[in-house]
């Protein structure tokens, strides 16, 4: 391949995106992967690679920084993409030192900073849980005299449900911040709102969502990270209420935030007091736990791959068009496994089209014309894999994947 051609840097974090390069090098562009050493072995597309550069664990920005632009000495990068959500900000910081195309930070803190989020859809007219930031006292002491408990107490800056606490009382509040001592401002508090979760992935182009498929999940994230359990999602009937409505906030609520194109996971609820659907989080990724196979198996749609499409289409001036969409309904069923490789064949209802291999994890994807057909499954099979294969653990301190 000549050496004049397109150059991506991908940083990961986690082992995640391998369609990602594949479909770059299938378009023409040459990407270098950049992530931790104790992924250097990891299953990485080798063949879709012009290179695989390490650093170690606990790098600061700075660092990274210096190592990227001594990178980039020998090689002109055209893209730099994060691949995993924990490197949004470091990949903002930079595409702003070396001038390149794409988020910058401030943009990339509406997608990966909770506070900020809230606060751009707030304004934006959007419902969001009643929240409060975590830096003037006065303002928690008036937060909670006129928002009834419970509250959540969430990192701003963690991906899923890591880190969340649930306050139930004032004194319980100031001891966790008490605990937390200077990294108490990294937090907010937020009125806890029992319903039902949702997630809605999309692909945006030229400022406008041009993808969407709309889940719903079985257990609550929070209550699955902190508790144990089985977790599920499933896409939702199509012709209901939920992908109508969450089609169409999430329509506005995305690109209002700033995003011009790529790639977005979203989460929502549906409020069991008013039945109203209230924002809680949108990141700039592919959505992890299995979520991107299983909105391929419901729409034939691989985000992975459309993103690398879009980033090429983009570098090079030219119109990015999505292929067909399914119709199908997909479920997941997903667990922490007690046995290095759970054996999950004695599942075998035709509808099952993805078992899942991941150490110490037990996993199928099903899917069906027919969504209460995909909730039937996920419902019976939920609970033989919570009776059969279940281990309980901590909540860890860092995702897993």
């Amino acid at each position: 391949m000549p050496s004049d051609s397109p150059r991506f840097l991908c940083i990961a974090s986690y082992e995640k995106g391998h369609d990602f390069l594949r479909q770059c090098a299938e378009l023409g562009v040459l990407p270098t992967l950049l992530t931790v050493e104790k992924l250097k072995d990891a299953a990485w597309p080798r063949e879709a690679l012009e290179d695989l550069a390490t650093m170690p664990a606990g790098m600061t920005r700075e660092q990274m920084l210096h190592t990227v632009c001594w990178m980039a000495r020998g090689r002109r990068f055209d893209r730099i993409i994060a691949l995993d959500e924990f490197d949004l900000e470091t990949a903002a910081q930079l595409r702003e030192h070396m001038r390149i195309h794409g988020m910058d930070v401030s943009t990339t803190a509406f997608y990966r900073d909770k506070l900020a989020m809230r606060i751009g859809a707030r304004e934006a007219g959007f419902l969001v849980p009643e929240f409060c930031r975590v830096l003037n006292y006065d303002e928690l002491r008036a937060y909670m005299a006129r928002v009834p408990a419970p509250w959540l107490l969430k990192p701003r800056a963690e991906a899923s449900a890591l880190g969340i606490r649930k306050i139930n009382e004032p004194e319980q509040l100031w001891r966790a911040l008490d605990e937390l001592g200077d990294r108490q401002s990294y937090f907010l508090l937020e009125q806890f709102v029992p319903g039902d979760i949702f997630h809605v992935d999309s692909i945006v182009n030229e400022g406008r969502v041009v993808f969407s498929a709309v889940h719903q999940y079985g257990r609550p994230p929070m209550q699955v990270m902190h508790e144990g359990g089985v977790f599920t999602t499933r896409t939702v009937d199509r012709a209901g209420r939920d992908w109508e409505e969450l089609t169409a906030i999430n329509a506005a609520l995305v690109p209002v935030l700033g995003m011009a194109q790529g790639v977005a996971h979203a989460e929502y609820i549906r409020a069991h007091a008013d039945g109203r659907y209230y924002f809680l989080e949108v990141a700039a990724r592919v959505g992890g736990a299995f979520i991107a196979d299983l909105v391929a198996t419901a729409t034939g749609i691989n985000l992975w791959r459309e993103w690398a499409k879009l980033e090429v289409a983009q570098l090079h001036d030219e119109t990015y068009t999505l292929p067909e969409v399914q119709q199908g309904y997909a479920g997941s069923v997903l667990c922490l496994a007690t046995t290095a490789e759970p054996d999950t064949s004695a599942f075998d209802a035709p509808e099952i089209v993805f078992r899942m291999k991941k150490h110490h994890h037990a996993g199928l994807i099903v899917r069906s014309e027919d969504p209460e057909r995909v909730r039937a499954l996920l419902e019976g099979y939920s609970a033989v894999f919570a009776e059969r294969f279940l281990a309980q653990m901590p909540p860890p301190e860092k995702p897993p994947a």
